[in-house]
């Protein structure tokens, strides 16, 4: 199994605060960093603001020479495709090809009424979404010296060169995640490389994973072809007092934390993340929401990452 470390910036951090976890990431050997892509705190005050990040991967791309590095998930409400998918590979560059695309429909009201982004209904969210993946996979995709035209109901491009293209071998792979039934497995089978499941129980992830399966043989793709993935919140201490510790610096009861995230002793992260394995997943994003305690990253990747590997 492949432990991510992933992080919640619009909490409350800087660029150099997401250096060092991202620094630390890539010395203690996690596979790679990533976070999310908002605007406004969830809870808070969120001091001192929000950070993007794709301006953050950038930066990173230059101070990492391991790592991976991506999105959990970028709304696709944020940003018209064609420019997302310049960025995107332009990142791809600046990294030697280590970049990843987490992509989803958008969903915090809030944060668009904040900083005055459009946020329709869901369904035309939705609509938008897909047409984003087709126009951005387009882009990638188009031979170099062809140009790329998409006809669409919310995005119209034509004659573009589609360019620059991703370095990394393969392509940039796509993230497409979620809870939905029946137009988010079709969308992973269609464009995803990974298909991720976030903070849901073991039940619920061998549920989704195995929808995605069945849209994957509807498609006559291999459902074999993809990562299956989950996300789930971190909290662990060598004991009961460090662990209370760590559960009360992020606003969380310790007993909750173990009930539905990877929480409690090494051993029993080890004993979660194996049954999250046994349910499908290869690879697990651990959510880190106390930036400052480097020392909380050491612990994992001394005494659960040797076992789950």
């Amino acid at each position: 199994m492949q432990l991510r470390i992933f992080t919640e910036p619009q909490q409350g951090a800087t660029y150099d605060d997401l250096l060092a976890v991202a620094r630390r990431t890539e010395e203690t050997g996690f596979d790679a960093f990533f976070r999310s892509d908002h605007y406004l705190a969830m809870g808070g005050d969120g001091l001192p603001g929000p950070t993007d990040a794709w301006v953050t991967l950038a930066g990173l791309a230059r101070e990492t020479s391991r790592i991976r590095l991506g999105t959990l998930m970028t709304a696709a409400t944020f940003r018209l495709p064609g420019p997302l998918a310049i960025s995107v590979a332009q990142v791809d560059q600046m990294s030697g090809g280590r970049v990843e695309l987490g992509i989803g429909a958008g969903w915090y009201e809030e944060e668009h009424q904040a900083y005055g982004i459009p946020f329709p209904e869901l369904g035309e969210r939705f609509d938008r979404y897909e047409e984003q993946l087709a126009v951005i996979t387009g882009l990638w995709g188009t031979p170099p010296g062809e140009t790329f035209a998409h006809e669409g109901r919310y995005y119209r491009v034509s004659g573009s060169p589609a360019l620059p293209k991703p370095v990394q071998e393969g392509g940039i792979p796509i993230l497409v995640g979620g809870r939905g039934r029946r137009r988010t497995p079709r969308l992973a089978a269609r464009y995803a490389g990974e298909f991720n499941v976030p903070f849901a129980s073991v039940e619920d992830n061998a549920r989704l994973f195995a929808g995605v399966r069945e849209a994957c043989a509807e498609a006559g793709r291999d459902p074999s072809s993809l990562v299956y993935s989950s996300a789930l919140v971190l909290c662990v201490g060598r004991d009961e007092a460090e662990l209370a510790r760590r559960a009360a610096a992020i606003g969380r009861d310790a007993g909750e934390l173990r009930a539905h995230g990877a929480a409690g002793t090494p051993a029993e992260v080890v004993d979660t993340l194996g049954r999250y394995a046994e349910a499908g997943a290869s690879r697990v994003y651990l959510q880190v929401l106390d930036l400052a305690d480097l020392d909380h990253l050491d612990l994992v990747a001394a005494e659960v990452a040797p076992q789950v590997r």
